[in-house]
């Protein structure tokens, strides 16, 4: 028996938002999308074009309050093959919001509040 990552799910407030966010910062594009039948949430896949893994993005309609995330002691990481192109982009989005030079990563924060890691190819 065998198992392999097939997504991570985050909720997201304000769907339109996350998903500008996820393609401007990183790239992520739309790959499929699960609206219910009576609106009350989306479901939506998102992918970075090259493996299988995906992030779900779940909006619900009902929800009136962004979320609390308490202390954030998760997060999600991704690869760069241009670290510092990326390092710029996120500066100009204002988006980076720790840095850890001695270990050669930083984090930026989606509109939301989750982590996301960046860390160079090595």
């Amino acid at each position: 028996m065998t198992f392999q990552f097939a997504h991570n799910n985050i909720n997201v407030f304000d769907l339109d938002a996350s998903l500008e966010f996820y393609k401007k910062a990183l790239g992520l594009n739309e790959v499929r999308r699960k609206e219910a039948e009576d609106g009350s949430f989306i479901l939506v896949y998102l992918g970075d074009g090259h493996g299988k893994h995906l992030l779900e993005l779940t909006w619900l309609r009902d929800r009136c309050d962004p979320y609390n995330l308490g202390d954030n002691e998760i997060h999600i990481a991704f690869h760069t093959d241009d670290f510092e192109a990326a390092h710029k982009l996120h500066s100009e989005m204002g988006c980076i919001c720790y840095e850890n030079k001695a270990m050669g990563i930083y984090f930026i924060s989606d509109p939301d509040g989750y982590w996301l890691e960046i860390i160079p190819e090595r």
